[in-house]
């Protein structure tokens, strides 16, 4: 199995090599403006590091930086940094867009990544996607496959809805299996063994948009869902 546009839960993957425990696993990370995916590979050889995106693909080079460019520690997240033969030159006829994107021949990819003790890079989150509530930064995608392990879970998606005391308030978008009953109070229990700040204070049952690509339509998803922030002040206050 070859796999990915975008993080897939870790929990997913090890639930398919149960299922096809002599099938191969491997990942590849990239976006159009590195000519498609091969700046981060896992490779097949890395299956024991299920859920990483892998290390630099041949002559490329990578870094996790803060907003000043300068790299964070291991560990830590940051924006993924990299750089390689198959960057871009520029967007066409859109030199603000370029110089946002590009620095000293660095491509800023967008996305929240860490390293770990071995190299392995691993994706945390798109940083556009990043919820800030109360000063704390939480990432959708870990609480995304936290909740994929519930077994009446078909889907799921978190996003960040306004909130008058918080800024934002971190919400999950809950698609239930067919046939499966779940209630609001039975994800949120199932979330206390989440840090508190990380814990989705609303849940909404409905569909998971999802592009041709399989990636989730998060932006379509705050515009269905923004409209309900009167609905949930009673919420916020308490």
């Amino acid at each position: 199995m070859h796999i990915g546009a975008q993080p897939v839960p870790s929990s997913l993957i090890r639930e398919w090599k149960r299922i096809f425990p002599h099938h191969q696993y491997d990942t590849n990370y990239g976006l159009t403006e590195t000519t498609g995916p091969g700046c981060v590979h896992l490779g097949l050889e890395n299956s024991h590091k299920v859920g990483a995106i892998g290390k630099p693909g041949f002559d490329w080079e990578v870094k996790i930086i803060d907003e000043l460019m300068k790299r964070v520690p291991k560990g830590e997240p940051g924006e993924l940094a990299v750089r390689g033969p198959g960057v871009m030159k520029s967007y066409y006829n859109n030199e603000e867009a370029t110089d946002e994107t590009l620095s000293k021949g660095w491509l800023l990819t967008g996305d929240i990544a860490r390293e770990d003790e071995d190299g392995f890079i691993w994706l945390v989150d798109r940083k556009k996607d990043v919820i800030n509530t109360g000063g704390e930064n939480i990432y959708p995608v870990e609480i995304e496959e936290f909740l994929q392990g519930h077994e009446k879970i078909q889907d799921v998606a978190v996003i960040g809805l306004p909130s008058s005391r918080l800024g934002e308030i971190a919400t999950a978008i809950v698609q239930i299996k067919k046939e499966a009953q779940l209630t609001r109070k039975e994800v949120l229990d199932f979330c206390r063994t989440l840090p508190r700040y990380k814990r989705p204070r609303r849940v909404i049952f409905g569909d998971i948009p999802r592009n041709p690509t399989g990636k989730i339509e998060k932006p379509r998803l705050r515009e269905i869902h923004s409209g309900i922030k009167e609905a949930f002040k009673k919420l916020d206050a308490d």
